[in-house]
C-alpha cells in the first residue's frame, strides 16, 4: 500500500486552516485501498497511524454518510465511495478530451492504452480504454504504481528540471517490484533525461513481472506535460521492437490530436 501523507504536510498554511479531524477521516478511507478483504478496527487504526478510539469514532462518522459498513467486527467500502472518485474524473478536463482519444488509440490498434497522473512518488491511472476482444482485468481506474518504474511515471518525472529531478529521486523509497526493477538513482537519472530526449518511455518487467510498456507525453497547448498516455503487453506476446514501431507512433498521434485542446 502507498505510503499516506497527511494532507497538512504538502503546504506551511497554519494551524487555522488546517481541519485535523477531516485528514484523519481521509486517511481511514485511505486505507482501505490498500486491502482487497473487510478490515477490523484494530488493523485500520494501525494502518492509519491512529489511536483505536479515534478511528472507531471516524468509521461510525463514515459509516452514518454511507461510505462504510459493518457487521460489527469488519468494515468494508460501500460503494457512495465511488461519488469522490466519479467527481473528479467528471470535472478533469484532460480525461474528457483524452478518453475519446484512447478509445480510437485501443480500437486502432488492437490493444489496451491507459492514462496516468502523477501524485507524489505514484502514479495513478485515470482513464483507459480497451478493444472488445481483450480481456480487461489488471490495470483499472485508480490502480497506482511507483513512479520510478514505470513508464508512465518516467515521462511525467521527465518533465522535472534535472536538479529538481535528481532531488526528487533521491528522496523516493526504490524498493524494487521485480529482479528487474532498476533501483540505482544515477542511473535512473540518466534513463529518464534519455526518455526525455526521446520523447517517450519504455520499460521492460521492471514493475510488473513479464509486462513491458511504452509510454508518452500528453502535452497541453504551451506545452507543458499533463498526463502520459502508455500501452503494454505481456513480454511473450509483444516485442521491444514492436512496442516504439507500431505503439510509438500511434501513442504520439494520440497525443498530438489532443494538444490544442488541452488548457
Amino acid at each position: 500500500m502507498p505510503k499516506l501523507k497527511r494532507v497538512g504536510d504538502a503546504d506551511n498554511r497554519g494551524a487555522t486552516d488546517f481541519i485535523e479531524s477531516l485528514d484523519r477521516g481521509l486517511r481511514v478511507l485511505e486505507v482501505f485501498g490498500g486491502s482487497r478483504q473487510p478490515m477490523t478496527l484494530s488493523d485500520l487504526a494501525k494502518a492509519a497511524d491512529l489511536p483505536r478510539a479515534t478511528a472507531r469514532r471516524i468509521l461510525f462518522t463514515l459509516e452514518r454518510a454511507g461510505f462504510v459498513a459493518t457487521d460489527g467486527k469488519l468494515f468494508r467500502l460501500m460503494p457512495r465511495v465511488l461519488v469522490l472518485a466519479s467527481s473528479y474524473l467528471a470535472s478533469n478536463h484532460v480525461v474528457s478530451v483524452l478518453q475519446p482519444a484512447l478509445d480510437r488509440l485501443s480500437g486502432e490498434a488492437q490493444e489496451i492504452s491507459s492514462m496516468a497522473i502523477l501524485d507524489g512518488d505514484d502514479v495513478v491511472f485515470i482513464a483507459r480504454a480497451s478493444p472488445t476482444r481483450i480481456f480487461s482485468a489488471g490495470i483499472d481506474i485508480g490502480y497506482r504504481l511507483p513512479a520510478f518504474c514505470t513508464s508512465v511515471g518516467r515521462v511525467l518525472l521527465s518533465r522535472l528540471p534535472d536538479d529538481e529531478l535528481a532531488v526528487a529521486l533521491d528522496k523516493m523509497d526504490l524498493a524494487p517490484l521485480t529482479p528487474f526493477t532498476v533501483t540505482d538513482k544515477k542511473l535512473l537519472l540518466k534513463t529518464i533525461i534519455a526518455d526525455r530526449a526521446q520523447g517517450y518511455s519504455l520499460v521492460d518487467r521492471e514493475a510488473e513481472p513479464g509486462f513491458r510498456s511504452i509510454s508518452v507525453p500528453v502535452r497541453r497547448y504551451d506545452g507543458t506535460i499533463v498526463a502520459a498516455i502508455n500501452m503494454g503487453a505481456h513480454v511473450d506476446r509483444v516485442s521491444s521492437a514492436e512496442m516504439t514501431e507500431r505503439f510509438l507512433p500511434r501513442l504520439r498521434e494520440a497525443a498530438a490530436s489532443v494538444k490544442s485542446m488541452l488548457v
